[in-house]
């Protein structure tokens, strides 16, 4: 019987399987499980519809957790992993992911700036008109999750600066339909309305883009991502003029049939690579291991379950690191039931003080906090990575 003929119930127990889990146990693992089982269901759909093997997988690093994107979750994607609906080369990609080519630059500084000065500098920066590539540069410091931190190396194992900046940012400008061309977003993009394929499923539509337009799509994800990057090295020069040490992309295309969301793909085992973790504690710089070797596959409990759906060469690809600490609910258990009313997904959950349970639609829903230092010993005993440089933030900047 093919996947799409299964009983809706029998499909989410499926793409369940599916996921192969190094998340920190705790309920923000346990709710982006929970959730990525609906988007691994829908992706597993559309693979059928096009002909292919219905295999899709989400491979998480420690740092998994939910995304706080309303659109994307609601798409049933999880965040803090890799996402794969074939092996790469087939010309179809999902456009639920929504990448955003949103990354980590790395970069050395001789002295640290006086807080009241460098927003001063920000400020007149601002004012500025930037241009890459004739795409005027919207700044947006003050948004979500992008900050600039500033550190004090505290023990390193390879020769760094004294101080380092770690600058967080996306490309918002290539989101929607922009003088580059198409733009990521489907929801934020005219261009992608035209021409993407919905497909639909028991939990929900599916976009997806196949042929030469999945092609096209691609090639203008490499065009955002080198656009991302040269715009966080623009404003760490402008506002610290130091060296840039490294500049790596955690929510992004690898290739037609995969995505690094909310994680690091490591394709570089010499260089550094950020684990950013909240202002009140240290944050690392790390070097990354191929992973999943043969004897981390069967440790981790996945040999089994990888052998039965044939992703066994997909776990020994994964080569991923943890980016950070990720959202964590400090208040709550474990998802215990979830339901659905009005065609919106709703997620049961047990607290920790046993009175009363939590029902939400939406991850923002949930008071949050940042996890510590536990990603970083989770890294480290499933041998994802080493440790070779501990940072005492000094302070975080945010407008």
């Amino acid at each position: 019987m093919s996947f799409s003929k299964l009983e809706p119930k029998k499909m989410l127990e499926r793409a369940s399987q599916h996921i192969f889990s190094t998340g920190v146990e705790d309920s923000a693992t346990e709710l982006c499980k929970a959730n990525m089982q609906f988007g691994l269901a829908k992706m597993q759909i559309a693979q059928e519809h096009y002909g292919l093997e219905p295999d899709a997988t989400f491979i998480s690093t420690p740092d998994e957790t939910v995304t706080r994107n309303r659109e994307r979750w609601n798409q049933g994607i999880g965040y803090g992993g890799k996402i794969s609906w074939g092996k790469g080369k087939e010309k179809f990609v999902v456009l639920d992911v929504k990448p955003n080519a949103c990354g980590m630059l790395i970069g050395g500084i001789e002295e640290v700036p006086d807080p009241k000065e460098l927003l001063k500098t920000l400020y007149e920066f601002e004012k500025k008109e930037t241009f890459i590539n004739d795409v005027q540069v919207k700044w947006d410091f003050n948004k979500g999750n992008h900050f600039i931190d500033v550190f004090e190396v505290d023990g390193a194992v390879v020769k760094l600066p004294k101080h380092l900046v770690i600058l967080h940012a996306g490309c918002p400008e290539m989101k929607g339909d922009n003088p580059a061309g198409s733009g990521l977003y489907f929801d934020s993009s005219s261009a992608l309305k035209q021409v993407e394929e919905v497909i639909k499923t028991p939990f929900g539509l599916i976009h997806c883009l196949e042929g030469q337009k999945a092609q096209e799509y691609l090639k203008f994800y490499g065009v955002a991502d080198h656009f991302a990057k040269k715009r966080r090295e623009i404003a760490f020069t402008n506002l610290f003029n130091g060296k840039v040490i490294c500049n790596r992309t955690h929510q992004g295309m690898i290739n037609l049939n995969e995505i690094a969301l909310g994680c690091h793909y490591c394709d570089d085992f010499t260089g550094l690579y950020p684990l950013s973790i909240r202002a009140d504690v240290p944050s690392y710089l790390m070097k990354a291991k191929k992973n999943f070797t043969h004897e981390q596959i069967e440790h981790l409990g996945f040999a089994e379950r990888a052998e039965e759906f044939g992703v066994i060469p997909r776990l020994k690809k994964a080569n991923l690191l943890p980016h950070g600490g990720g959202y964590t609910f400090e208040d709550s258990l474990a998802v215990s039931r979830i339901f659905e009313v009005n065609k919106l997904r709703y997620f049961e959950i047990d607290l920790k003080d046993g009175i009363g349970k939590k029902i939400i639609s939406d991850p923002k829903e949930i008071q949050y906090s940042y996890r510590g230092r536990e990603v970083l010993l989770k890294t480290l005993e499933v041998g994802m990575g080493d440790e070779v440089a501990s940072l005492r933030p000094i302070y975080t900047l945010k407008i």
